[in-house]
């Protein structure tokens, strides 16, 4: 079996340092993990692709919650696309739902024009659709070249029939690119269940803040007030591990 393309899920600029010098095949470019990923601010962009030695792919999700969004909140996404073209950017990656699960083939459509030449992956909006077949069906029509997918379950390996059962049905067509917890102990065991030739993860670890001062009355953005004291980095050991053994 062909080694697979690994690709790193990061945030921030410090992210896809990490990532790239640990060995990554390519980076899924991101702000604010915590909330799934959205669309990293111009600058970073910007940083990441005069950094870049690899391919860099940027989410384009206005915010997080659903995949369900108004036309105001499309717009910005499609004109989001559009300015990523001249950035240098190799990929884009989307997902937009209708109300019953189904995969938005108009706006899909419409992100996947205005992105060429880039390359389109749909992110996991495709695992909250209501029919995973017919999701796959939708974005081939819509000429997206990947799926991210954990197989509509939590993890990659509780999703492992479902991920063997949609590249199955690509058939070449798109790409099924795994993800959902995947790490040094399980990677190998997804890539050969699904035959998969692409995977997707990211290796996060939580340090402290090396804030001195830390004012207990305040907390920012509702969380609670100790994470406005932790910082989440990629952890490139657990990159490196993860990629060695996958391509073992």
């Amino acid at each position: 079996m062909a080694k697979p393309l690994i690709e790193l899920c990061v945030e921030g600029i410090d992210g896809f340092i990490a990532a790239q010098d640990a060995g990554a095949d390519r980076v899924e470019l991101c702000a604010s993990l915590v909330e799934g990923g959205l669309t990293p601010s111009l600058a970073t962009i910007r940083a990441a692709v005069k950094a870049a030695r690899i391919p860099v792919h940027v989410i384009i999700r206005p915010r997080g919650g659903d995949f369900l969004y108004s036309q105001t909140e499309f717009e910005t996404m499609a004109e989001d696309v559009i300015a990523l073209r001249d950035e240098g950017v190799s990929g884009v990656v989307i997902g937009c739902l209708t109300p019953d699960g189904r995969i938005d083939e108009a706006r899909t459509k419409r992100l996947v024009e205005a992105a060429r030449p880039m390359s389109v992956t749909c992110h996991r909006a495709f695992d909250m659709t209501a029919d995973a077949g017919e999701a796959l069906e939708a974005l081939i029509r819509c000429g997206v070249d990947r799926v991210l997918t954990s197989g509509q379950r939590d993890t990659a390996l509780e999703g492992l029939a479902i991920l063997k059962a949609a590249n199955e049905q690509a058939a070449g067509r798109i790409v099924i690119m795994g993800c959902g917890a995947l790490d040094a102990d399980n990677i190998r065991k997804v890539r050969d269940g699904a035959n998969l030739t692409e995977l997707h993860f990211a290796a996060l670890k939580t340090v402290p803040s090396g804030m001195a001062f830390r004012n207990p009355h305040v907390g920012m953005g509702g969380t609670e007030k100790d994470r406005e004291y932790e910082v989440t980095l990629t952890d490139g050991d657990a990159v490196r591990a993860a990629i060695a053994a996958a391509k073992s």
